[in-house]
C-alpha cells in the first residue's frame, strides 16, 4: 500500500483563543470548541485541553459521576493516570499514550478520577477529550 503526500501550503484562516474554564471536582481545562467565531463545527460538539497541570500528592481532581446521553467522548491521555467508571459497569485505567472512546448512547453515568496511586504521588496530568456526534 503506498502513501500519497502533497506539499500543498495552506493558509492559516484565523486563530481561536480557548477559554479557560473549571470542570468535575474543580480541574482547569482550555476549550477552543465551542466557540462564537465558529458558526459550524459539526459532528464536534467539543474540544478541551487538561492542563498540562502539575499535582502534588493529595491534590489531583477528577470528575465524579455525572451523566452523558447521545453522542461519543474521546479521551486522550499524555500524562499522569485517570480512572473511568461507568452505571454499566465498565472499567478501565488510562495512563499515558491511552486513548478512549466512550458512547453515550441512550444515557449512562460515569466518573473520571485520578487514580489511587496518582492521587497518592502526584505528579504531571495532561490530556485532551472531544465530544462529537457521530452516530
Amino acid at each position: 500500500m503506498s502513501v500519497q503526500t502533497t506539499d500543498a501550503e495552506r493558509s492559516l484562516d484565523r486563530v481561536i483563543p480557548a477559554t479557560a474554564t473549571l470542570e468535575g471536582g474543580g480541574f482547569l481545562v482550555h476549550r477552543p470548541l465551542p466557540a462564537r467565531a465558529v458558526e459550524q463545527i459539526d459532528p464536534f460538539l467539543l474540544l478541551d485541553e487538561m492542563g498540562p497541570m502539575e499535582h502534588t500528592p493529595g491534590t489531583a481532581e477528577g470528575a465524579p459521576d455525572h451523566p452523558h446521553k447521545g453522542f461519543e467522548v474521546i479521551t486522550y491521555l499524555l500524562d499522569g493516570e485517570m480512572e473511568h467508571r461507568d452505571s454499566h459497569g465498565n472499567h478501565g485505567v488510562l495512563g499515558p499514550g491511552a486513548a478512549q472512546y466512550m458512547v453515550g448512547g441512550s444515557g449512562l453515568v460515569h466518573s473520571e478520577m485520578p487514580t489511587e496511586a496518582f492521587e497518592r504521588t502526584g505528579g504531571r496530568r495532561h490530556g485532551f477529550q472531544i465530544w462529537a456526534n457521530l452516530s
